[in-house]
């Protein structure tokens, strides 16, 4: 199964417009930018996967044409191992994409592997588990009463957690959002806090101790990931368990730390910015050796969420599946609804992916085709 092509697809949803309130950085989305990557191999078979693109669709689309296209064409598909070690070295040399880049095409190679052993993609990994809970991470919002309604919306839609995504410039603030929202949902409700690395050490061990009260599940990110002292010290202080690692590049090995001296008290890891498929299961099976979670970090676009409920089913120490909210912006790109009732989805029985990709969409989307 020797790879032939690799086409490379440039693409915005203008569907899927994002305020800039709604991001940190401030900067209004006016359309998602995302790739579409194709591997067709020499026998006729194919696979496609989103791809994360950051800003520029253009600009990611030409970094990976530039790099992976040379790099993936005349191998054997089946060679997934070789290949993710293979360019674990290449890019250390010279290449230095950014950590999203090689992810999808790994996932190609796992679907084109699943499809040829007509096994649904979870069960051709090793099954583990076929149905797993969902929870809703939420966007920032305005306000703490914003937070708790939305909270309430979620538990409405039979979603088993909600986690928070807070403003992140005041500490008094932010524990003033945590507290309204388990005052809307109750005590029973599972709720998670992810701040995304806005705290100094002491603000972080204050916002701990405020959620150890409310009963949070964990808190996630309050500091930047690499910050492994300060990250120990916080986990060696707070009974709450602290989660992070996924934006650490070239996992497992950068993660590999964080376990062995307990940085954090699990990890995170997806088929999007750890590696592809081969990357998440490698971080997953070293946290599962240590006794540790590997909670899947979400993949923003829909079929690449797909690969993770895939993943979800085959690997045992991961609690749920996670899915930005509102889905509007983001549930396009696949022919059906990822397949959740009650806030559990189950996982697909059909080989490979088990639902297929919206190509009436991605054609209109397109804005270029970067092809040999």
């Amino acid at each position: 199964m020797r790879i032939a092509e690799l086409e490379i697809r440039a693409c915005r949803h203008s569907g899927s417009t994002i305020a800039g309130a709604a991001m940190r950085d401030g900067q209004s989305q006016d359309g998602l930018e995302y790739l579409v990557h194709t591997l067709r191999t020499e026998d006729g078979r194919s696979a496609s996967m989103f791809g994360f693109a950051g800003r520029s669709a253009l600009g990611a689309a030409h970094q990976a044409a530039a790099s992976l296209r040379p790099f993936f064409v005349g191998r054997n598909a089946l060679d997934r191992e070789k290949a993710w070690q293979d360019w674990r070295t290449a890019d250390r040399w010279w290449h230095h994409l950014p950590i999203y880049s090689y992810g999808p095409l790994d996932c190609c190679l796992w679907i084109l592997a699943a499809e040829a052993a007509g096994q649904p993609l979870w069960r051709f990994i090793g099954g583990a588990r076929d149905r797993v809970p969902v929870y809703a991470s939420s966007l920032v919002l305005a306000d703490a009463e914003a937070y708790a309604a939305e909270a309430l919306q979620v538990q409405a839609a039979g979603m088993k957690a909600y986690k928070i995504h807070p403003p992140g410039r005041s500490l008094e603030v932010d524990i003033a959002i945590h507290r309204a929202v388990r005052a809307a949902v109750g005590p029973d409700f599972t709720l998670m806090s992810d701040p995304v690395a806005p705290y100094s050490l002491e603000e972080a061990v204050r916002l701990g101790r405020v959620l150890e009260e409310l009963g949070f599940a964990w808190l996630e990110e309050p500091l930047p990931d690499e910050a492994f002292g300060a990250l120990r010290e916080l986990s060696r202080v707070l009974d709450i368990p602290v989660v992070g690692t996924e934006v650490l590049p070239r996992h497992p090995y950068s993660v590999a730390e964080c376990i062995a001296s307990r940085v954090v008290d699990a990890v995170r890891a997806d088929p999007s910015w750890s590696g592809g498929i081969t990357g998440t299961l490698k971080t997953a099976r070293l946290a599962e050796a240590f006794h540790m979670k590997c909670e899947l970090h979400t993949t923003i676009l829909a079929p690449l969420e797909l690969v993770n409920l895939h993943l979800n089913g085959a690997i045992a120490n991961s609690s749920y599946l996670e899915l930005l909210w509102p889905r509007a912006p983001f549930d396009f790109g696949l022919l059906a609804p990822l397949p959740i009732a009650d806030g559990i989805a189950t996982m697909p029985e059909g080989p490979g992916l088990g639902i297929g990709l919206d190509w009436d969409l991605i054609d209109n989307d397109t804005i270029a085709v970067l092809q040999p």
